[in-house]
């Protein structure tokens, strides 16, 4: 299973989009703090925070944690706050449907919104010479499928394991008090 303090070989699959969306949503909420801060103050800016922090946190929980995260012993699916762990022995079947989709050999199919996607071939004007590229999502179900049956003799591992993500949780539950906060602040 993956170890949280990323075992040698260890690799993270997620959507290419999501690390450049939560940077450029991060840089709009420096920039909008920044500016409250400029034409009002630091207290009209600290009303405003905890409003920007969420909507940051929901473009994080939307576009950036949801990965894929494999290693020799297994892997670990997370869904926006749902965090699937398994190992190898568990899974009975790898595939690319629109996403990642892993088969477990409870009956229950897992899709992975973060990890490889199928995606149509790029169009290039190939010259003979030229060998045609598979694309990105094929190379990734490639590799996992090669760890995947590279385990497949490894010993049975740890048992399915479904959790919440609890430091997005307390996040979330953090901002939510400073937006109660706020609001009480501004109508007080």
């Amino acid at each position: 299973m993956v170890n949280r303090e990323r075992p040698e070989g260890a690799r993270t699959f997620r959507a290419p989009s999501g690390p450049v969306v939560l940077v450029l949503s991060a840089l709009a909420a420096i920039f909008l703090l920044g500016d409250a801060v400029v034409r009002a103050g630091w207290g009209q800016m600290l009303l405003i925070a905890p409003w920007v922090l969420l909507i940051v946190w929901v473009v994080y929980e939307l576009s950036f944690a949801s990965s894929v995260q494999i290693d020799d012993g297994g892997a670990v699916v997370q869904n926006f706050l749902r965090r699937t762990a398994f190992g190898w022995h568990r899974v009975r079947d790898i595939d690319l449907r629109w996403q990642l989709e892993f088969t477990l050999d409870d009956d229950r199919k897992l899709s992975s919104y973060g990890g490889p996607v199928r995606s149509r071939p790029v169009r290039r004007r190939a010259s003979e010479d030229e060998v045609a590229e598979a694309p990105a999502g094929i190379r990734d179900l490639t590799a996992i499928r090669d760890r995947w049956e590279a385990a497949v003799g490894v010993a049975a591992s740890a048992p399915i394991r479904r959790s919440w993500d609890g430091p997005a949780l307390i996040a979330f539950g953090v901002i939510v008090v400073a937006v109660v906060i706020s609001v009480l602040v501004a109508n007080g």
